[in-house]
């Protein structure tokens, strides 16, 4: 399965394209720019999967700096800063890993 199963290739494009600029990754924008805050609870869950490349269960810190190539494989890797930002926004019960309940938490805050 690809992004582009659940996601229009389109707005995966210009969403990884607004953030090309080191530092400039903000998820709530992302999200909402691939149309992820639009989709269902099994789509969302679908992503979660593609992003959990080692199929632990869990999308740990390693897996999460290559976030966005997850979504378009020319994309950058998101800095130190942005990945701890942003393990930070996702893990809610401090455990250093982001479960799926956890990142549909995060997909859907405003």
């Amino acid at each position: 399965m690809s992004m582009t199963d659940v996601l229009s290739a389109e707005d995966i494009k210009k969403a990884v394209e607004a953030f090309t600029a080191a530092e400039s990754f903000n998820h709530k924008k992302f999200f909402e720019m691939v149309g992820l805050k639009n989709k269902s609870q099994e789509e969302v869950q679908k992503v979660f999967r593609i992003l959990d490349k080692d199929r632990s269960g869990f999308i740990e810190e390693d897996e999460l700096k290559f976030m966005l190539k997850g979504f378009l494989s020319s994309s950058r890797d998101l800095s130190d800063k942005e990945t701890k930002a942003l393990m930070a926004a996702a893990d809610k019960d401090g455990d250093g890993k982001i479960g799926m309940d956890e990142f549909a938490t995060m997909v859907a805050e405003l």
